[in-house]
């Protein structure tokens, strides 16, 4: 149970799946006197619905912040702690300091704040869900940033999924500085071209 006045901290993070570029957390205190209409899961949402909400969130939110884990220390750490590495740098840095932490999923970052994670806690927790859309806003930007580095890769479609057309390209370029070589996909193509 949460009592009034508590500031409650909800995390998310986009990008675990992806074969290239980093995790990035999202950390977000609402303020309950400015509730903010259509949150939801950022998956759920198209990307202008996203784009509009995160700019909402921006500015109604009692606190906000994004941190990330890189493509290097995925690769050092494995992705579940590279995302758990990612939630508490954006806890961390958090303006406001809150009194719990609710993180979407079974993990929680070790944190010096009284932490639990919430199973689908991103369709079901108004805090959560925000975290979540500032989160994969952000990352969207950071893969159209790497498009424009490696464009024939096509991260700004797919933003490092494995697709069949990033697959393809993958396999017909190699791996770029972007690509996390701890994944199957991109070690089997590092492997098959010696």
């Amino acid at each position: 149970m949460i009592g009034r006045g508590v500031l409650i901290c909800g995390v998310d993070e986009a990008g675990r799946g992806p074969l290239a570029g980093p995790v990035i957390a999202g950390a977000v205190i609402l303020d309950p006197a400015r509730p903010i209409p259509g949150l939801a899961d950022s998956k759920l949402l198209s990307a202008p619905r996203r784009e509009a909400l995160a700019a909402e969130i921006k500015l109604h939110a009692a606190a906000w912040t994004t941190a990330s884990a890189s493509v290097e220390e995925i690769d050092t750490l494995n992705i579940l702690q590279a995302s758990l590495l990612a939630m508490r740098r954006a806890v961390e840095e958090l303006a406001v300091v809150p009194d719990q932490v609710l993180v979407d999923g079974l993990h929680c970052p070790v944190l010096a704040i009284p932490a639990r994670g919430v199973v689908r806690g991103d369709a079901t927790l108004a805090s959560i869900s925000a975290a979540s859309i500032i989160a994969k806003v952000a990352r969207d930007a950071e893969m159209r940033a790497l498009h424009r580095m490696h464009p024939h890769y096509g991260f700004d479609r797919h933003k490092g999924y494995p697709t069949v057309a990033h697959l393809a390209a993958l396999r017909a370029y190699g791996a770029c500085a972007a690509h996390r070589r701890s994944f199957a996909p991109v070690r089997g193509v590092l492997a098959a071209r010696g």
